[in-house]
């Protein structure tokens, strides 16, 4: 579905990226762990059209455009890590927000429901300002106007950032409840054992490259991933 070869990401001297390649196929969770500053967010932000980069960026088949507008259009949302709302806008305002390049409005229409559907609390607060929402309602509302673009592949830039224990499991449940409803995810978390928890599959970059791949079911057992990303110290 995506295949990402050989990307490099320059900011200045800096490079940011630095020979990436990595394959997600469709209906996948696949995840990308790593520490701060390792690149995680440039690999989506170029995927996404938003910084240059070199290297080839394929999805179904198909060089992917430069232009962010135009990788919405082809069937790619990003959901921005900090959640990055409309914050003077309306929940309902906001999801609709994310439908701006669509035109079929009774299947916008069904997309309102299922966003309700998936999310009751933003239903409850459909009319509240976004700004006034917790933390936690504000990552829902960022992930339900992603959402309402109609996305096949759904780019989730650290959902659980500064949320509470309690909200980060609500958070990956409804990961998993998005993969249900069809749709593949590209997903960039610190929370190492969360997101190696549900991924099919996972890449380790570090420092811009890409130090180890495989089933994230494999990745979780690794004893060196362990001693890095999960806490745990080998004995």
């Amino acid at each position: 579905m995506l295949k990402v070869e050989d990307l490099n990401v320059y900011y200045g001297g800096i490079h940011a990226l630095r020979g990436v390649s990595i394959d997600v196929e469709q209906g996948q969770i696949v995840t990308i762990i790593g520490s701060n500053g390792a690149g995680k967010s440039s690999l989506l932000n170029a995927i996404s059209g938003m910084i240059k980069y070199n290297g080839l960026i394929e999805y179904e088949n198909k060089t992917l455009p430069h232009h962010a507008h135009k990788v919405v259009k082809s069937g790619i949302c990003q959901v921005p890590e900090g959640r990055v709302i409309f914050a003077n806008l309306t929940v309902h305002e906001n999801l609709k927000m994310g439908a701006y390049l669509r035109n079929d409005l009774k299947k916008i229409q069904e997309d309102f429901e299922r966003v309700y559907e998936l999310f009751p609390r933003l239903k409850e607060r459909e009319k509240q300002i976004a700004g006034t929402l917790s933390g936690g309602e504000q990552q829902m509302l960022a992930m339900g106007r992603g959402l309402m673009s109609a996305p096949e592949l759904i780019l989730l830039d650290e959902p659980s950032l500064g949320l509470a224990p309690l909200l980060i499991n609500t958070i990956f449940e409804i990961i998993l409840e998005i993969k249900a409803m069809g749709k593949t995810i590209l997903l960039v978390e610190q929370n190492a054992f969360k997101a190696l928890s549900i991924a099919d599959k996972a890449y380790v970059l570090e420092q811009g490259q890409i130090t180890a791949q495989g089933s994230a079911s494999e990745l979780l057992k690794d004893e060196t991933i362990q001693e890095a990303y999960l806490g745990k110290k080998n004995k």
